[in-house]
């Protein structure tokens, strides 16, 4: 079973800047696309970003240009900066496979409040 393990959410400021991780048990890592999910509150979860295996990213409209998606096969770890964050962007964030393939973990919450 793949173990997902989220962290870097904290409280920060319309405007600041944050960035999080996710260390992914999978042996094969580097053979799957990846993506950040997020679910705000009495929303559902959708996805924020993608990343192939060739480290091609791709954004949502309201995530292009802020959000950068990066991964480090090595570590086993994908990586999600985020900077001007919104209030909108306040959610719990999720990574996963892309599409969604393992069982997902506890994420880590986001919010962006003055």
């Amino acid at each position: 079973q793949v173990r997902l393990v989220e962290s870097g959410g904290d409280l920060v400021q319309p405007g600041g800047s944050l960035r999080l991780s996710c260390v992914v048990s999978e042996k094969l890592f580097s053979l799957y696309g990846l993506g950040w999910y997020r679910q705000g509150p009495g929303a559902e979860r959708d996805l924020v970003a993608s990343i192939t295996t060739n480290s091609d990213p791709a954004y949502t409209e309201s995530t292009k240009g802020r959000f950068t998606i990066s991964r480090d096969n090595a570590k086993k770890t994908v990586y999600l900066q985020m900077r001007n964050l919104k209030s909108e962007d306040t959610a719990v964030y999720y990574c996963n496979s892309r599409p969604a393939l393992w069982e997902w973990g506890q994420g880590t919450q986001v919010t962006v409040a003055s």
